[in-house]
């Protein structure tokens, strides 16, 4: 299984709770509200941990970016799961590729620019984002 198809898989997987499992394939890919070619599937959301946290599979098309951005009140992670690219991390130039993880601590700029396959990733919230 390469790198893009082990992303499929997460975004066609499942989240299992005591309760009950919640299929991926019914949850929708949403365009980014402010970032051209970039879509977000919210797969554990705010409502499932009471707030504490959330995690969102994010795809970046080839060549395009989340912008120079700002949590003032969120840890954010990443963990790159296909494609490459970079991170501008707190001033720093963070290459991504798959295996890589990197953390973005309260009040720290960041930004993520896919490379020429695009970029697909894990976005962690805590606490949980929306």
């Amino acid at each position: 299984m390469n790198d893009a198809e082990l992303f499929e898989r997460f975004s066609a997987g499942k989240l299992s709770l005591p309760a009950a499992d919640i299929d991926f394939n019914s949850l929708p890919w949403n365009k980014h509200p402010v970032f051209d070619g970039v879509e977000i599937k919210n797969i554990v959301t705010s409502a499932h941990t009471n707030g504490e946290f959330s995690f969102h599979l994010v795809r970046i098309a080839p060549n395009k970016k989340i912008g120079l951005h700002v949590h003032e009140k969120q840890l954010e992670t990443h963990e790159v799961i296909s494609g490459k690219g970079i991170c501008i991390n707190d001033g720093v130039e963070i290459e991504y590729g798959p295996g890589t993880i990197s953390i973005m601590p309260m009040n720290v700029k960041h930004e993520v620019i896919a490379g020429e396959e695009g970029l697909c990733l894990f976005a962690k919230f805590f606490p949980a984002s929306g």
